[in-house]
């Protein structure tokens, strides 16, 4: 039986900086991907953006690791070269009976610690924006997008350069709790067990199928597992803005919005489908709800111009109807197994605060 002292499984960008944060701080890191290459579902499946931070209940733990994460981002993709960009973002109201949410989100954001939000008028807007159509909006000049991949391979290079590994090809079949410790049953062609002193759970889209089945790990500290399958349309042709546009938030996200990527092309979404499987394939009778959705704010699109894109599944433990749920990232003290951490539901901002994450789970296992 193969023997290290901590296992990642998940080679996302929130399992990666989990196990780059670990193997800095000296500890000896296995990183198990069920995939053939890292980041192939979550994290390569979004909007790319870097988030200021803005609406997420002030205290919580996405509020502060998006907070925290976001400096350290900007920090990081500096310092390693990974193409980003800060190009600020628009989120706009669309009629009157809307100001009164776009003050809320602005008064929670400075709560959360967010303080360069600036009001804009419809004047203002169209000065900056002239393709956007609104009654006011809220500047955030601290809202970027950072290519993903590049982002986890810096992080799997840091990982391997401090002695750490990433397996692919490596399904996690189970395993059990030991004596504090834990044995790891692994799949593929390759089967093995595998013994760890710590383990973190960070399988994105399956970390609560992958708690259930390790025996010892209590189910009533498990979550539900959700998908919401959210589509993105690419824009042909010029972008029609210089700046993410995003209109006021909707249930279970933040609303079909213009985004754009770091060649300067626009891509529309994501929006919110609650599926029971994941499933990534595309629903192309989606294109009247976001012709409708995108034509509020940018009155002047050309339908024709959006075609399909790619899809994206966000890693739900709150279900439809139900209140937006925090991230969950469960220590020892949650579950009452020592060395374990399970992170669960993390969905929009996970990109963002990933490195903050890595530095939260290792102080939980220090």
């Amino acid at each position: 039986m193969d023997e290290t002292e901590c296992i990642v499984i998940g080679a996302g960008v929130v399992g990666l900086a989990c196990a780059a944060a670990l193997a800095r701080a000296g500890r000896e890191v296995i990183v198990l991907e069920a995939e053939s290459h890292i980041g192939t579902h979550t994290s390569s499946r979004n909007s790319e953006v870097i988030h200021a931070g803005i609406y997420y209940a002030p205290g919580s733990l996405k509020a502060k690791l998006c907070v925290r994460g976001k400096k350290q981002l900007y920090a990081f993709a500096e310092e390693r070269g990974i193409p980003h960009k800060r190009l600020g973002k628009l989120i706009v109201a669309t009629n009157a009976g809307q100001l009164g949410q776009l003050q809320a989100i602005k008064e929670n954001a400075i709560a959360s610690g967010v303080r360069d939000l600036r009001s804009l008028s419809k004047a203002d807007v169209r000065k900056l924006e002239p393709a956007v159509e609104c009654t006011a909006a809220l500047r955030s000049p601290s809202t970027g997008i950072i290519d993903s991949h590049a982002l986890m391979l810096a992080l799997q290079g840091d990982l391997e350069a401090h002695g750490g590994m990433v397996v692919c090809n490596t399904p996690v079949a189970g395993g059990h709790v030991s004596d504090e410790e834990f044995v790891v049953e692994t799949g593929g062609e390759n089967a093995t067990r595998i013994r760890s002193r710590m383990l973190v759970n960070s399988a994105g889209l399956w970390a609560p199928s992958i708690a259930h089945s390790f025996d010892g790990i209590p189910g009533t500290a498990i979550p539900p597992e959700n998908y919401a399958i959210g589509h993105y349309y690419h824009f042909t042709g010029k972008a029609p803005c210089e700046r993410l546009v995003y209109p006021i938030p909707e249930p279970g996200g933040l609303g079909i919005h213009l985004t754009l990527d770091l060649a300067g092309q626009a891509r529309f979404g994501p929006d919110v489908v609650w599926i029971k499987d994941v499933d990534y394939t595309f629903d192309e009778s989606r294109l009247p709800v976001f012709t409708r959705a995108i034509s509020r704010f940018l009155p002047d699109i050309d339908a024709s111009q959006l075609s399909p894109d790619y899809t994206g599944i966000r890693p739900k433990i709150s279900g439809p109807g139900d209140p937006s749920s925090d991230f969950r990232i469960d220590g020892p003290k949650a579950h009452g197994v020592p060395g374990l951490v399970n992170l669960f539901g993390i969905e929009s901002p996970g990109l963002t605060a990933s490195l903050a994450i890595g530095d939260y789970v290792n102080a939980l296992l220090d």
